[in-house]
């Protein structure tokens, strides 16, 4: 039988689509069975999935987005004030106010419903140091909670985080030293060269002879979205 040209052609168009079909059903076979075991590559610029789910590194969501505003301990040069301060380890999670006069009856006002900063010390944001102050008590019941505001405060150890915020940053504090100070003798240090963070309270609800003191030196800033 003769072969006509036209007939050649179409015979040839006809293998090229039949082997177009069938490459285009073997790709989206292959596609299916990754698909079905979760080894399609995410879509580019998308890491949502990403930081919600990266639980074998031990860093969860909140911390990666937090260090991706990550800046150096002095790279925030405006006066904040502090209004809550975090020790993890001892499980200290508290406000702070921020009275503006040094008045024993102000401060004392103040220190009953939590933690507060000495007037005439630094703000955060800025070289100097913060000088935050809170009641602590032993005793089995105390009704009002802010007499405990500080308790435990003396089992911080060197290196330990202290984060205190603002209404914008983070700001974490490395825990440097922790001492029992005679209130009636021994003064607070106030430096003005850095940036430091001292925690202060009685020794116990009764006597206000000793104090504990903590001190600690800034290592760290982070912007606050959340």
């Amino acid at each position: 039988m003769k072969t006509t040209k036209q007939g050649v052609v179409w015979e040839i168009v006809a293998h090229r689509v039949a082997f177009t079909l069938t490459f285009v059903v073997f790709l989206a076979i292959s596609y299916i069975f990754l698909f079905s075991v979760g080894a399609t590559p995410d879509p580019a610029g998308d890491t949502t999935a990403v930081i919600a789910e990266d639980t074998t590194s031990g860093v969860g969501a909140d911390t990666l987005a937090r260090d991706a505003t990550y800046t150096t301990p002095a790279s925030v040069n405006t006066p904040e004030a502090p209004l809550r301060v975090v020790a993890k380890s001892i499980n200290l999670d508290t406000s702070v106010s921020n009275p503006t006069s040094t008045d024993n009856d102000v401060l004392d006002a103040a220190l009953a419903k939590g933690a507060i900063r000495y007037p005439t010390s630094a703000t955060l944001g800025v070289d100097g140091t913060v000088l935050l102050f809170g009641h602590s008590s032993y005793l089995p019941i105390v009704h009002n909670q802010a007499y405990k505001t500080f308790d435990g405060i003396q089992n911080l150890k060197e290196g330990d985080v202290v984060s205190v915020y603002s209404a914008a940053h983070e700001y974490q504090y490395k825990v440097v030293g922790v001492r029992i100070a005679n209130a009636e003798q021994d003064g607070i240090d106030l430096s003005t060269t850095g940036r430091h963070l001292t925690l202060v309270t009685c020794d116990s609800f009764a006597s206000k002879s000793h104090r504990f003191v903590v001190t600690a030196d800034l290592a760290a800033t982070f912007g606050v979205g959340r």
